[in-house]
C-alpha cells in the first residue's frame, strides 16, 4: 500500500515482551514506529486489532504444499495458489520446497518459480527455493521416491547451481559420498547446507557440520538415533543435533510427527535461538482429510490424510505433514506448555536468522518489512500483512 498505515489497540510480540495497548506504524512497505500507547496520525488508515496479539509474520523455511498443490506441479498457479493458502495461516515468507527429483524436473520447477515470483502479489513471499533432495540415504528416504535419491554428483549439482540462482537451501545426507565436497561447494556459493535423510553416525554428522551442513532438516523424522552395532551402542545424528551448540534444528511443530515430550526435551536442550518451526506442508495442508499426492500429479505418491497428518497407503509410516503455521505455534503452546513469545519467536526470528534475513524480516522492529499477522488467545489468525499489503482477513 501507499502512505501511511497504524495498527492499534493491540498486544505486540517482540523477541523479548509483550507491549501491552501497542501502536505499530507502517509507511509504504516497511514498519516505520513501534510505541506502547497511542499515536495521533490523522492521515493515517486505522486497524482496531481489539486487544488481540500483533506478530511478525511466520517464516516457513521447509514447505512443499497446500491447498490442493504441489510445488512439484511446476505450475506458476500452483505456486501462487499455496503461497495464498499459507498467507491465511500466517505465512508472510517461505522457502517452496522440491522433492527427490530428475534433474530436469528440478530444472522446470526453477524456471516456474522465477516467474512465479514475479507474480506473486497475494501470498507469502518467496524468499529462495529449498532442493530437498536428491543426495539422500535410501534407508532414511521416508515418502521420498527411491527412484530418484543417488549420491552427489559434482557435475550435476554444479549444474543445477548454475542454472537456478534462486537456490537459497539444499538438504543432503552427509555419510554420503561426496557429500562433504558437495557442502564445501554450496557454503562457497552463499547456500544452507541442511543435513536430512540420513543414516549418519554422530561421527558422520560432525564431520559435516564441521564442513557446512549447519542445520538438521525435519529433526527426528528420517535421522538415526541411536543404533547398534555388535554390541556396541552408536550416537547418531538426533545426538548430534543436541550435542553440537551451533547446529540449527528445524521442527514439524503439529505434534504428531514429533509428540509434545519431544517438543518440550527440544526445547529445553536447544532453546529458542536453534529451533525453526516448520510445516514440511504436502499439497493436503489446508484441505478436508481423505486421499492425496505426495509430489506432482504426474507421478507423485498416493497417501492418505487422517488423524492430521498424511500417512502412506498402508498405514506403515508418515508420508507428509498437513500443517500450517498456525498450528505449529498453537501446539507448542496448548500442547507442549512452551510460552507463547518463545513459540512465535521459533516461528518468525530464528527462521530468519538461520536464512540470513534477520536484517529485514523476523520482528517487529522500524526499518523491517512489514509482514504482520493479527490473532487471537487461540491463534487464529485475523489478518496478515505481507511488505505493508493486508493480503487477508478473516470474514466476521
Amino acid at each position: 500500500m501507499d502512505g501511511k498505515l497504524k495498527i492499534t489497540n493491540g498486544q505486540i510480540l517482540t523477541p523479548f515482551r509483550i507491549i501491552r495497548n501497542g501502536t505499530i506504524v507502517v509507511t509504504d512497505s516497511k514498519i516505520t514506529d513501534v510505541r506502547e500507547g497511542g499515536l495521533d496520525l490523522p492521515d493515517a488508515i486505522e486497524i482496531d486489532a481489539k486487544g488481540q496479539y500483533i506478530s511478525p509474520g511466520f517464516i516457513d523455511i521447509h514447505v512443499h504444499g497446500g491447498g490442493g498443490y504441489d510445488f512439484m506441479d511446476a505450475t506458476v498457479k500452483a505456486f501462487l495458489n499455496i503461497a495464498e493458502i499459507h498467507a491465511k495461516h500466517g505465512t508472510t515468507s517461505m522457502l517452496p520446497t522440491t522433492l527427490t527429483a530428475e534433474k530436469e524436473d528440478l530444472f522446470l520447477t526453477l524456471d516456474t518459480y522465477k516467474q512465479a515470483k514475479k507474480e506473486n502479489r497475494n501470498g507469502s513471499e518467496f524468499l529462495g527455493m529449498h532442493l530437498e533432495g536428491p543426495y539422500f540415504n535410501v534407508n532414511q528416504r521416508g515418502a521420498q521416491d527411491p527412484r530418484y535419491i543417488r549420491n552427489p554428483d559434482p557435475a550435476e549439482y554444479k549444474d543445477i547451481m548454475r542454472y537456478g540462482s534462486d537456490i537459497k537451501r539444499w538438504s543432503a545426507a552427509p555419510e554420503l559420498p561426496g557429500s562433504i565436497e558437495f557442502a564445501r561447494y554450496l557454503r562457497s556459493n552463499g547456500v544452507l547446507v541442511a543435513l536430512g535423510h540420513t543414516d549418519a553416525t554422530y561421527d558422520e554428522a560432525l564431520i559435516g557440520y564441521e564442513n557446512g551442513f549447519t542445520l538438521a532438516t525435519h529433526f527426528y523424522s528420517c535421522m538415526t538415533g541411536v543404533t547398534r552395532k555388535q554390541a556396541m551402542r552408536y550416537a547418531g545424528t538426533i545426538e548430534a543435533g543436541y550435542l553440537l551448540e551451533g547446529m540449527d534444528v528445524e521442527v514439524i511443530g503439529d505434534g504428531i510427527h514429533c509428540p509434545p515430550p519431544l517438543l518440550k526435551l527440544i526445547y529445553k536442550t536447544k532453546g529458542t535461538d536453534r529451533i525453526a518451526l516448520i510445516t514440511d506442508a504436502m499439497r493436503a495442508a489446508g484441505m478436508p482429510e481423505g486421499e492425496s499426492i505426495l509430489g506432482s500429479l504426474r507421478d507423485g505418491l498416493k497417501v492418505i490424510v487422517e488423524d492430521g497428518v498424511a500417512k502412506l497407503p498402508d498405514r506403515s509410516s508418515f508420508a507428509g505433514s498437513v500443517a500450517t503455521a498456525d498450528r505449529l505455534v498453537r501446539t507448542m503452546v496448548k500442547m507442549a506448555d512452551i510460552p507463547l513469545l518463545d513459540a512465535v519467536k521459533m516461528a518468525t526470528m530464528t527462521p530468519a536468522s538461520i536464512l540470513n534475513v534477520f536484517d529485514r524480516k523476523g520482528s517487529l522492529i522500524p526499518g523491517k518489512d512489514a509482514d504482520i499477522v493479527i490473532f487471537n488467545d487461540d491463534i487464529q489468525i485475523q489478518m496478515t500483512m505481507v511488505n505493508g499489503r493486508i493480503i487477508y482477513k478473516r470474514e466476521g
